[in-house]
């Protein structure tokens, strides 16, 4: 199935997230020779960006503060958030989310994609115990299929989680159009929305196997 990426891009719940350093950054990531603890480094820059963009329409509230000076009205967010790293490859994402969020829980989504099928399989959960009464923010360097997404869209909502943004480094369109048919209530921001997915269901040109060049266990 081959998706127009203009199509994507005008998805109503798609944000392509456009910036110079993103774009400078992104080209190091797609760069076969980068090694990996630079590959990582700009995981974790890349992700530190995009959060400030997800985070936009966070809900505030007023909070009265006492400055050196005087007291005066501040503004606190007025959610709790969830983290929710898709393992293993989100981990590299997942220190830059804390550095702008350090009060933020984790609630960590296993999913492992079956070479033979192509499909990511659920293996594993682990949420705080009020993941329901926050807003949760998953995140993925990559967005291929879907399914993954779906998933774990699905995994959340049925634990009464309501409000969920997903983060993605890179997307391709076919996996964009498919998940917003059936979650068009949940932003996708990503930062490159590529040209397609190739016969093995991975994203076309990529980055390769985003895990394995986080990890360093690439053959």
């Amino acid at each position: 199935m081959h998706i127009d990426r203009e199509m994507a891009i005008n998805l109503p719940n798609v944000r392509l997230i456009s910036h110079p350093l993103i774009e400078h950054k992104l080209s190091i990531l797609r760069d076969k020779n980068t090694q990996s603890f630079q590959f990582r480094m700009v995981v974790d820059e890349i992700s530190h960006l995009m959060i400030f963009e997800a985070t936009r329409k966070l809900a505030l509230r007023d909070v009265s503060v006492q400055t050196p000076v005087a007291k005066t009205t501040a503004k606190k967010l007025a959610t709790k958030i969830m983290i929710c790293p898709i393992l293993r490859a989100a981990l590299g994402m997942l220190d830059s989310v804390f550095t702008i969020i350090p009060d933020a829980a984790v609630g960590f989504l296993g999913f492992q994609r079956n070479e033979a099928t192509a499909q990511a399989e659920f293996f594993y959960a682990k949420l705080p115990p009020d993941a329901s009464s926050r807003t949760a923010i998953i995140i993925d360097p990559m967005f291929a299929t879907g399914g993954t997404a779906i998933d774990a869209v699905k995994f959340l909502k049925e634990k009464g989680v309501k409000e969920i943004k997903f983060i993605s480094i890179i997307a391709a369109p076919e996996g964009l159009k498919r998940f917003s048919e059936i979650y068009p209530d949940v932003d996708v921001y990503t930062a490159a929305i590529d040209e397609r997915l190739d016969e093995k269901n991975y994203i076309v040109p990529g980055l390769g196997d985003a895990g394995d060049r986080v990890f360093n266990t690439l053959d």
